[in-house]
């Protein structure tokens, strides 16, 4: 359990972002996870790179309604201080807090405080014992490190981990969680490809990588990295969800993308159809169809939609036509439908 939201054991995927304002800042990071619960963020993250950083982030403990988890790097005492003052769970890297000593004492703080703990493996910080061999490849690297790290905990009688184990390419990672899959099927796994890049690079890599382990039952909590706002995060892993059938919690448009035959701006349309549904909360299916050939035949379990013809489009609901509306009312008219709904 993370804070309120259980992660594995047959609980749907949980979605999480991480905050990227100044940790000092109580009242911004607070409003950005108000930002982020709006779009269905369900954990959030935040680093804690100064041990000065710890009241801060007691404060934005104690005011968040999702709960926070505390991202830590090389400094264990960081750790200790985050589990004392209210983090739903730790992350941290066994590698780069001052070794396995040092990860003790984590262990014990979390052992206190009742929380969780993530084993975060990157390819960019494996020990140097691993990093250097040769004999195998990187997802291999990545997957040995975490299951040397989570044998380690499971010695001291921890238990309740989490582990993730990202790189910064499709490939590697899909191999990394096919091979942590398999070798550590008892424990929920985070994923994610890490520094992803920019809102579409970022999307397009992070869907094609997440969506082939989802596919296969394979993930527990996702992140989707991007160099963006994470409200944006958020956005995509509930369409990465939606897409793949897993967990519905907004509209779903079902569009046409338009041939000569189309006779009305239907792009258009369509994305301010998208703008006007962003906060509506209902798992719906609106179809917006450029024409007869793709209209209700195609769309016919759509709860809503619109089949366009020559500055006019009929409307209709899974399957049978409602009515016939121009051009201009056509948005008015769907938002008027999906009221009803």
């Amino acid at each position: 359990m993370v804070g309120g939201v259980a992660v594995g054991g047959g609980a749907p995927c949980a979605v999480q972002s991480m905050l990227n304002r100044p940790p000092a800042d109580v009242s911004a990071n607070l409003a950005q996870i108000e930002q982020l619960a709006e779009a269905g963020c369900e954990i959030v993250r935040m680093a804690i790179p100064h041990r000065k950083d710890l009241d801060a982030f007691e404060q934005v403990c104690q005011a968040s309604p999702l709960p926070v988890v505390a991202d830590i790097h090389f400094d264990s005492e960081i750790a200790i201080g985050a589990a004392k003052r209210g983090a739903a769970k730790l992350r941290i890297n066994p590698g780069n807090v001052g070794g396995l000593e040092k990860t003790d004492a984590i262990i014990e703080a979390a052992q206190a405080a009742g929380i969780p703990i993530r084993i975060g493996v990157n390819a960019g910080s494996l020990d140097t014992a691993l990093a250097t061999r040769n004999d195998i490849c990187l997802a291999q690297k990545l997957a040995l490190s975490a299951a040397q790290y989570l044998r380690y905990f499971e010695e001291r009688g921890f238990y309740d981990v989490v582990v993730s184990a990202k790189a910064h390419d499709v490939p590697t990672t899909v191999a990394t969680y096919r091979q942590l899959a398999h070798d550590l099927p008892q424990v929920p796994l985070h994923i994610g490809v890490t520094e992803a890049g920019t809102l579409f690079q970022g999307i397009i890599k992070s869907a094609s990588g997440l969506g082939i382990l989802l596919a296969e039952g394979i993930g527990d909590t996702l992140r989707i990295s991007l160099t963006d706002d994470p409200v944006q995060e958020v956005r995509a892993a509930w369409t990465l969800l939606l897409a793949l059938g897993l967990r519905r919690r907004s509209p779903e448009i079902i569009s046409c993308p338009t041939c000569g035959r189309c006779q009305v701006d239907l792009i258009s349309i369509a994305k301010q159809l998208e703008e006007r549904l962003r906060d509506v909360k209902a798992p719906l299916k609106v179809a917006v169809m450029g024409c007869v050939v793709n209209g209700p035949g195609e769309a016919a379990d759509a709860d809503i939609g619109i089949a366009c013809g020559a500055g006019s489009g009929a409307l209709f609901s899974q399957g049978r036509i409602l009515r016939k509306v121009e051009q201009s009312a056509i948005l008015d008219a769907l938002l008027e439908e999906i009221g009803k709904l």
